[in-house]
């Protein structure tokens, strides 16, 4: 069995930055699986298909044509349907979509055919909302990475405004406190720590400490 290593969490909570690092440091594949979800709502808006138009996006999904060029090293550029948008992917209204769209049971069992696809040899850390409650539940190590709404709102401001987006910190404070209870309480694989998984508050911690921590949970669960 192909192992993986799940890092579920909320928005902003550093899982991405610690899932590539983490693979990069095991030299296993990565997947973002968020990713996937505001490629989607990419694609819909291009498509002008409302967010909650169930059939239309599950036809998008099956259709969607999603490459990430470059390894877990750096981020990737990202090409949705052929069209290059590794800034708009990152961006606040993708992510906004991507709750939204992540919400219907239909896009969600759309798209787990191709989250699963990504389980190549020799492994996988795999970051999202669900990966190891939904997606891989038999990932043998599940962390469930968090931090507050100020700290978490905090680190997306600067990556933001470094890419250019006009945004301010309240705003995002308060995106991100509706989004957490939207993510928390759709009926739909709800965003909560998978059973067994770890839970490991980063508010007070930088990247590479809690990569190093990562780290030391797959050691001791090897």
């Amino acid at each position: 069995m192909i192992p993986v290593l799940a890092i579920d969490g909320p928005s902003g909570s550093g899982k991405g930055a610690v899932g590539m690092g983490v693979a990069e440091r095991l030299g296993w594949h990565y997947l973002d699986s968020g990713a996937v979800y505001r490629a989607l709502g990419l694609a819909a808006s291009w498509a002008q298909v409302a967010c909650d138009d169930e059939r239309a996006l599950r036809a998008l999904a099956a259709a969607l044509d999603l490459r990430f060029a470059g390894g877990a090293a750096a981020e990737p550029q990202v090409y949705v349907n052929g069209r290059e948008c590794s800034v708009a992917l990152r961006g606040p209204e993708a992510a906004d979509a991507a709750s939204r769209v992540a919400a219907l049971a239909g896009v969600r069992q759309a798209l787990l055919d191709r989250q699963r696809a990504a389980r190549r040899p020799p492994g996988l850390v795999a970051d999202g909302r669900d990966m190891g409650s939904h997606v891989f539940p038999d990932a043998f190590l599940k962390v469930f990475l968090t931090a507050s709404p100020e700290v978490r709102a905090a680190r997306r401001y600067h990556q933001l405004k470094a890419k250019g987006f006009g945004v301010t910190l309240p705003q995002l404070i308060q995106e991100i406190r509706e989004r957490d209870e939207r993510d928390a309480n759709r009926a739909v694989a709800p965003l909560k720590p998978a059973q067994g998984a770890i839970v490991l508050d980063s508010s007070a911690l930088g990247l590479q400490d809690v990569i190093d921590r990562v780290l030391a949970m797959v050691s001791c669960s090897a």
